[in-house]
């Protein structure tokens, strides 16, 4: 789901409705404190049936706004985020460590591992940071084509926080402060196999380096423990992927020997760790198309993010 890289032009197009700005919210889906708006009033019964009602009321409305890039702050606060928390408390159980790493305000650019067959790493980061951050941070994630290309799920996405794994895109949200997302390695981390897990494959190109150099931001190495077990892929259908235009077609325990059921996840222990920030300002950002500070920088955080990951294997021990 997220993207490899952030270095191809976005489309000009995007297709999007008119927009308007995002008022700011706190971590419980209302409005900056001491603001007495609607939003306020809104977020404060969005715990009661009645406040259920007059949301979808509003929705059917239209009475709602979306970011430039379609996002919409108040579906995936009082809808989104509450159904994945589901997974992230009950099913995962996710121990988080390091999350003082991640500033309270600012642009900085997460850099993580990819695995799971499915992204559900992606989506218990925006979790993690929303729910447990002292600032409640908003992750907005690289995400690849296919995501968008994908009917439902690309409007679904959008109004998530997603984006095309563009350098513009990546650009213009580190710009406005916002906490960036981003996994390198692609559908190649995704969907290795289990024999693989928790060893990193390549780190894309090195546009997220370009990026986070031009724009001067810290990049946050974090590395994620349990995903890999969730569907442990014992084999690839290729020809059927290449039929279906898919990255693979993966074969797991479940399956599609079990057809749907076997789409549940298995319950595994998470831990996810936020590294302490690499820098990227020692460099000027003319040297973002260096490709020899690319390679450093890129390297430097390829290591802190394989390293952390065999210390929490092995911290973590049984899977369950």
């Amino acid at each position: 789901m997220p993207g490899d890289d952030a270095v191809r032009p976005v489309e000009e197009e995007r297709g999007l409705a008119p927009v308007l700005p995002l008022v700011p919210r706190d971590r419980r889906g209302g409005s900056p404190a001491g603001s007495e708006d609607a939003g306020t009033r809104r977020d404060a019964r969005s715990g009661s049936f009645a406040g259920f009602l007059e949301f979808c009321e509003r929705r059917l409305d239209g009475d709602y706004q979306v970011d430039d890039f379609g996002y919409d702050d108040e579906l995936t606060g009082n809808v989104l985020i509450p159904l994945m928390r589901l997974w992230y408390e009950y099913w995962f159980r996710i121990e988080l460590r390091g999350l003082s790493n991640v500033p309270d305000t600012g642009r900085a650019l997460l850099v993580s591992n990819h695995s799971g067959v499915l992204p559900f790493d992606a989506l218990m980061l925006q979790v993690a940071l929303r729910d447990h951050h002292r600032a409640a941070r908003r992750l907005r994630t690289l995400a690849a084509d296919l995501v968008f290309e994908t009917p439902v799920l690309s409007h679904l996405a959008r109004k998530a926080g997603y984006t095309l794994a563009a350098s513009e895109d990546a650009e213009r949200l580190l710009g406005r402060g916002e906490l960036v997302g981003v996994f390198p390695e692609g559908y190649k981390g995704l969907g290795k196999p289990f024999s693989e897990r928790y060893r990193l494959q390549r780190f894309g190109r090195g546009g997220y380096v370009s990026t986070a150099v031009r724009t001067r931001s810290p990049i946050i190495p974090c590395a994620i423990v349990g995903a890999e077990e969730i569907y442990p892929k014992i084999a690839d259908l290729k020809a059927l992927a290449r039929l279906l235009k898919l990255p693979y077609f993966p074969v797991t325990p479940g399956f599609p020997l079990f057809g749907p059921v076997g789409l549940l996840p298995l319950p595994t222990r998470w831990i996810i760790e936020f590294g302490a920030p690499v820098g990227t300002d020692r460099h000027e950002p003319e040297a973002a198309d260096d490709p020899g500070v690319v390679f450093e920088v890129g390297d430097e955080v390829r290591e802190i993010v394989q390293r952390t990951l065999d210390r929490l294997v092995v911290e973590r021990g049984d899977p369950f």
